[in-house]
């Protein structure tokens, strides 16, 4: 049977949803701890001893394997963040080179079998999501290189005919699914890598009269989202731990500070291997050989050399959540040798990503500026994404449109709901 087919390829979490005539219905992805509709983007890669072939999973198996894995492995995570980057076309994985786009359709592969799995075959048309702006773009050819990858991906994943849609814009068809009125709303889209914004009208009389060409009034988009908020906890709770704000001993006698670059790599997640490289890792070594504070090199080097980037982000992650739910959370990681522990209060937490929630209230008055819209003129806000239970993002939209304006719901799926629900009104079943 031919289905309409919406995947939202996220930089933290990806989902499917197929609709055959009803609603959209979510793909379920088996875990340990049972299903779930929201895949993780993270692809593990590891080659058993004597094979000759990588083995790779991804997902919550990809989490699986590398908790298991005895021997080496990489790890991947955010490879989306990349798509619009120059400087990261191909990496060596275990002695053998893919290309970007390799890495991304391994993890669409996966997508793909689960969901035909639950539902049968796919066919070859789907819609799929894209951000307003992709993380990393400075200009138009960026954009372009980062849709001819992703286009890329896709196809060598199985999809030959792929349709892309503004996230923000499915998140609207999502929304509108169940509403019985019209509405001109404000989506707003809070990714890992990106946050993105769409001004639009939806409602009945848009869908029965076809009148979609003019219901979007704008879009825009930043590159501030989950990962940023994740890198300002390591900033100001890890890496001071780790040495930065540190000095050393120059072989000239001079004592200079640690340089700050190396923590500017170990905020972001998926820059963390970087500092693999044999050259970083004999400065780091030398470092600690001079430092001040050397254990605080032997913990950074341990995290680095085990490759331990993934756990620390978890225990980054746990104190953000608890930060969402209340004034006081608490950071824990501890992995033999090193051990990080310290209370977080949310109204720091709010301090150190004052200038990332600045940026996006610039986004935001830029586009009500560019579709002519006033503040009140808006509806209702629907924000979606995981970054929209940070209590400091909430309350820019809460203070600016008020708290009865304000919508959310299916944060990790709303996006594929609304992919699926465009690709029905396309027409497009493969």
């Amino acid at each position: 049977m031919a289905r309409a087919v919406g995947i939202d390829f996220g930089t933290t979490n990806s989902a499917i949803a197929v609709a055959d005539d009803g609603d959209p219905q979510l793909v379920r992805f088996p875990t340990r701890d049972g299903e779930t509709s929201s895949f993780r983007s993270i692809l593990f890669c590891e080659r058993e001893p004597g094979a000759r072939q990588l083995e790779t999973a991804a997902g919550p198996r990809a989490i699986e394997r590398y908790l298991e894995a005895a021997e080496d492995g990489r790890l991947f995570q955010s490879l989306k963040s990349f798509l619009a980057s120059r400087l990261f076309s191909q990496t060596v994985v275990l002695g053998s080179v893919y290309r970007l786009e390799a890495l991304i359709a391994l993890i669409l592969r996966d997508l793909r079998e689960a969901a035909e799995a639950q539902f049968g075959p796919l066919g070859d048309r789907i819609v799929v999501g894209r951000p307003v702006h992709f993380a990393n773009a400075e200009d138009e050819a960026d954009e372009e290189l980062a849709l001819t990858r992703l286009r890329a991906a896709y196809h060598n994943a199985g999809f030959p005919e792929v349709v892309f849609e503004y996230e923000p814009v499915a998140a609207a068809y999502f929304y509108e699914l169940r509403l019985d009125h019209d509405e001109l709303i404000l989506i707003a889209d809070f990714g890992g890598g990106t946050s993105d914004f769409s001004l639009l009208r939806v409602g009945p009389s848009l869908r029965r009269g076809g009148a979609r060409r003019d219901a979007l009034l704008g879009t825009g988009g930043v590159a501030v989202a989950g990962d940023c908020f994740d890198g300002k906890i390591v900033r100001h709770v890890v890496a001071p731990r780790l040495g930065m704000g540190g000095h050393y001993q120059s072989l000239f006698g001079r004592v200079l500070r640690v340089p700050d670059w190396i923590y500017t790599h170990l905020q972001r997640w998926n820059h963390l291997s970087f500092l693999k490289s044999p050259r970083t890792m004999q400065m780091l070594y030398d470092l600690r050989r001079e430092a001040t504070e050397p254990e605080c090199f032997d913990a950074l080097i341990h995290i680095v050399q085990a490759d331990r980037g993934f756990h620390l982000y978890r225990s980054v992650q746990a104190a953000k959540l608890e930060l969402s739910a209340a004034t006081r959370g608490h950071f824990s990681f501890v992995d033999d040798p090193v051990e990080i522990t310290r209370d977080v209060e949310r109204a720091d937490f709010d301090c150190w990503i004052a200038d990332e929630l600045g940026s996006l209230e610039s986004c935001l008055d830029e586009l009500l500026g560019r579709a002519g819209v006033a503040e009140d003129a808006v509806d209702r806000v629907f924000m979606t994404g995981g970054s929209s239970f940070v209590p400091a993002v909430r309350g820019l939209f809460t203070r600016r449109f008020g708290e009865d304006r304000i919508r959310s719901g299916s944060e990790l799926t709303s996006v594929a709901t609304g992919l699926a629900l465009r690709a029905t009104e396309l027409g497009l079943a493969g």
